[in-house]
């Protein structure tokens, strides 16, 4: 019993050192930090442990999700009435309440194709809780209701 629950441990550990690794959302972010803690969860509130981790696993998975998908909508948000409204090469900034992320976003000139495309460059420079920086350039294309989709 003991080492299937050490090979569940260290497989987690694993996992989240691979997530850790990657590029990721705040919703999928959400979501491999609720897969181990309903995981973790399940598996001491259990009395099959294997059951538990993995009953616990998913649930975490989807709540955390949720979570983190919601968070990222205030920032789409946020960057989509940017590129509406701020002139091109100001910026704007703003801090998302629950990361504590400090954003500036700074669009380019609109440009409008013959199809009737339009689409904008975007500079987005993130600053994390943490400390660190994080710089992305991308595009924004209008789509037919008017909201922004943004491309990187």
């Amino acid at each position: 019993m003991k080492t299937t629950l050490m090979k569940t441990a260290v497989s987690l550990v694993l996992m989240l050192s691979l997530l850790a690794g990657c590029q990721t959302t705040q919703a999928q972010n959400g979501a491999g930090i609720g897969t181990l803690a309903g995981a973790t969860l399940g598996a001491l509130t259990f009395k099959n442990k294997v059951s538990g981790a993995a009953i616990g696993a998913g649930v975490g998975m989807l709540a955390g999700y949720i979570v983190g998908n919601e968070m990222e909508k205030a920032d789409r948000a946020r960057l989509s009435n940017t590129l509406e409204t701020t002139p091109s090469g100001y910026s704007t900034e703003w801090v998302n309440p629950d990361t504590r992320t400090r954003y500036e976003a700074i669009p380019e000139p609109p440009r409008e194709y013959n199809d009737g495309r339009v689409e904008r460059d975007v500079t987005i420079k993130a600053r994390m809780a943490d400390g660190s920086h994080q710089t992305v350039y991308a595009k924004a294309y209008r789509q037919p209701d008017g909201s922004w989709q943004l491309v990187q």
